[in-house]
Parts: C-alpha cells; structure tokens; sequence
C-alpha cells in the first residue's frame, strides 16, 4: 500500500489515489494474508497486520520489500480507504468501537472495487470520443459514484459483481474502439506466466485479465495494448514501451520489473525498486573481430 499514489480524480472531483494520512489502516487489517512470497506472515481477516502502528502507519514501510512484503507495496484502494474512513463512517475509528469495526471491514470489500470501477472508467472517458458510448461511459461514472455514496448497508446489499460485469461490457467497447485500426493479438485471459513473449508482437494486443507472471516482456513494444486487469507480477519490463498503452495502472507497473529505458504512460511513475543499472551494449561479433585484428 502507497502512502500517497498518483490518481487521476473522477468526474464529481472523487480522489483516485491512496491517502493513507486519512485513513485507519483499514487495508492493513481488513484482508486476510497467506504467507507466501508476496506476504511473511499469515493474518486472518480483521486482524490488525502487527506492523500497524496505534497512528494507522506502517512501521516498516520504507522496508516492506526487505522483510518481506512485497503484496502490500503493490497494492492500491484507489482512494477507497479514505472515503470509507472519512466519509462513509465519518471519522470513526474502528479501533473504538468492535461494532464499527466489523461493519467497515465488510464494506470496504464493496468500497474497493467500486473505486477501482471510477478508476477504469475515468480512464475510459478520457479516450473514448463523443458519441453514444461515452454517454454510456459517463452514465456508469455517475452511477457508480452514487453508489460509493451510499450507507454501509446500501453498500453490503450491493451486488458488485453485477454492476462490474455490467461496466466491464463499457470498459471492453471502449479498448476496442480505441484500439480501431490498431488492433492486435486477441490474447484475453491468456496464461502466460513465465513466457517469452519478447517475438510475440502485442503492439495494439488485447491482453485483458491475461496472466503475465514473471513474463519475459524485455523491449516489447506494448502500444495500444489493453491491460486492463493483466497481472504483471515479476514481468520483465526492462526496455519495454508502456507509453501508449491502454488501462494500465501503478500497482501493476509496481509489481513488475523495469529498468532506465522502460517506457511509461503519463501520470505513472518509475518504481524505486526497478533497476538503475545502465546495461553496457555488446558490440557485434563483426565489430569485435574487427577489434582484435587492429
């Protein structure tokens, strides 16, 4: 989880990105964690993670990646915690009333994906041209804002499975439209994990939801590509051009690895911990041989 992650606001001015000032450490307590490669430690659901602090901060935050905790630097509410902490429940903590607690647990497992939803569709809006489906785009904004607006049990009695089924079918025209005439490889939902995809060609691909697990992607050429929900996790991004690519956001490039020349979409920024290392260029084996009989 970020400190502060860039996030663009949506229509009616809603935060976007992680304030974690102005939340309780609700991320921090809410999910369960399975020790793995991604977590040290095991945590049931709704106990705090014994790196909270009593002010909501993380004690090892600057250290999350060295002791073992790469899941929680990768992810991101999308502004979620904090309307929840503030707005939702209005400043109360869960940590004075077991009641409140609970409550807010369970509905930050609605609250999350929906400002995820304004994510996407914010997004969305930005690329999508006037005409019918940017009407229905931002229809689907407006209406998924109400719905973060609601009560807690407004908010539990949601079925949000539904609604982003419904603004995924948004989501998905608006990729293809914007990938009209450039489009690539169909590889949605593709399993990928630990391919070399370096020959593959995925300029202009639709890789929705694909599984790019420490996928070899070195000095591909991702423009106009869809990554809407692609799990990048320990891809290899080093020279790789992200530039122009569709819905891809910075828990996804946090997850994976890059280097200098990696290139990334505006409003994203480079993760401290991709490589700074400046790789040498090996000459040809034609400029060698000539190297040696000099």
């Amino acid at each position: 989880m970020s400190e502060a992650t860039e996030r663009p606001a949506a229509s009616g001015g809603r935060e976007l990105r992680a304030d974690c000032a102005r939340c309780f450490g609700i991320c921090c307590v809410a999910p369960a964690f399975a020790a793995s490669a991604d977590f040290a430690i095991d945590k049931p659901a709704g106990r705090p993670c014994p790196n909270l602090r009593t002010d909501s901060r993380c004690g090892i935050h600057r250290d999350l990646r060295q002791r073992g905790f790469a899941g929680c630097t990768v992810f991101d509410c999308f502004g979620a915690g904090q309307h929840l902490a503030q707005g939702t429940f209005g400043g109360r903590d869960w940590r004075g009333d077991p009641t409140t607690a609970r409550l807010m647990f369970d509905t930050f497992a609605v609250m999350r994906p929906l400002h995820e939803l304004l994510w996407y569709l914010t997004e969305a809006l930005a690329l999508t041209p006037a005409g019918s489906l940017r009407g229905d785009l931002a229809a689907a904004l407006a209406q998924t804002e109400r719905l973060t607006d609601g009560t807690p049990e407004e908010l539990l009695a949601l079925d949000v499975d539904a609604h982003r089924n419904r603004v995924n079918q948004l989501l998905s025209q608006a990729g293809e439209q914007a990938r009209a005439g450039r489009a690539g490889v169909d590889r949605r939902g593709a399993v990928l994990i630990g391919a070399d995809l370096r020959r593959a060609g995925l300029s202009g691909a639709n890789l929705r939801g694909a599984c790019l697990i420490g996928a070899d992607l070195r000095e591909v050429d991702l423009g106009a590509a869809d990554l809407t929900g692609a799990d990048l996790r320990g891809a290899d991004l080093r020279g790789a051009d992200l530039g122009r690519c569709l819905f891809v956001h910075q828990s996804q490039v946090d997850a994976a690895r890059g280097d200098h020349r990696t290139v990334l979409p505006p409003g994203l920024r480079r993760p401290a911990h991709w490589s700074l290392t400046i790789t040498p260029v090996r000459p040809s084996r034609k400029r060698a041989a000539t190297r040696r009989r000099r």
